[in-house]
């Protein structure tokens, strides 16, 4: 018996042995899976892909599951003195005062009761403190070990429910 080869296969949708459709392409071309859907081995997946708030992972020891959406950090900003050199969901910046810094969210949060944590980069004895967080915007306000309010570095990590 030799070897079949197809070259192409043209189909609009897969369905199970129950014949209901597990995966489905419309005229477009694109493709949707629906139901209980699995692959086992590598998926390769290539383009831009949207995952849904509902999205789980399973944690490293695979004990537990949590949802991808809510684990992600949500903006992010390293800044020297008042200018975002990198950043993620920032949309700029207010030189508010001497190491007074207001930083406002290109996406905003749904509640102010996100959390950020800040540190500051220029010395071992200062920090960087988080304040002020709202829906579009938050401060932060970096001083040196004595307390004073000084322009330094800092890097700041922002989480919490996007509006």
């Amino acid at each position: 018996m030799s070897d079949i080869k197809v070259a192409e296969i043209k189909t609009d949708a897969i369905k199970n042995q129950a014949g209901t459709s597990a995966i489905a392409i419309d005229n477009s071309g694109n493709t949707s899976v629906s139901g209980n859907t699995s692959v086992s081995g590598t998926l390769a997946v290539t383009g831009v892909h949207t995952i849904g708030n509902n999205a789980i992972y399973t944690s490293d020891g695979s004990a537990v599951t949590q949802n991808l959406v809510q684990g992600v950090l949500k903006a992010w900003v390293h800044a020297h003195e008042h200018s975002a050199d990198d950043s993620f969901n920032i949309a700029g910046s207010t030189d508010t005062s001497t190491g007074d810094y207001t930083f406002t969210y290109i996406n905003g949060f749904s509640s102010p009761s996100n959390c950020g944590a800040s540190s500051n980069q220029s010395t071992r004895n200062g920090r960087g403190l988080f304040i002020g967080p709202s829906t579009a915007s938050f401060r932060i306000n970096p001083a040196n070990s004595s307390g004073t309010s000084t322009d330094y570095n800092t890097s700041t990590i922002i989480a919490g429910d996007l509006a």
